[in-house]
């Protein structure tokens, strides 16, 4: 594995917390956020703001909410849940990385995911967890 230099990451990170307005957001959106450079097997954020999309599950208050990471690969297994949202694009979300995170880090909308798969994905997790 790529040594990694957290550096600049950190100085991102630092004005994501000092700087940054938390935007508006709800559930069953698809918002690229501010991920970082990760340790290990975590899910890094990719080009220079550190960005991967997310599906929001649960907003807790106007703070935090809980995500699962996507990526463009279509997936197999109990990990991913594959769906479309966009130009009917195949995107899969990562179950496996789910955390919460502060609406600091959320930095544009992109979509939304349908009520239908948003259903499907909350069962998968459920399964997953249980």
């Amino acid at each position: 594995m790529d040594e990694k230099d957290y550096s600049l990451w950190h100085k991102i990170k630092t004005f994501i917390n000092n700087e940054k307005e938390r935007p508006n957001f709800h559930e069953r959106e698809i918002w690229f956020c501010s991920l970082g450079s990760n340790v290990g097997f975590e899910q890094d954020g990719r080009g220079e703001d550190y960005l991967r999309p997310a599906i929001i599950i649960r907003k807790f208050n106007k703070q935090v909410c809980l995500v699962v990471p996507m990526t463009r690969n279509v997936k197999e297994g109990i990990h991913y849940f594959n769906f479309s949202y966009k130009d009917g694009a195949t995107s899969a979300a990562i179950l496996s990385q789910i955390r919460l995170i502060d609406a600091k880090r959320l930095s544009y909308k992109s979509g939304n995911i349908s009520k239908e798969d948003f259903g499907k994905l909350k069962e998968k997790l459920k399964q997953l967890i249980a």
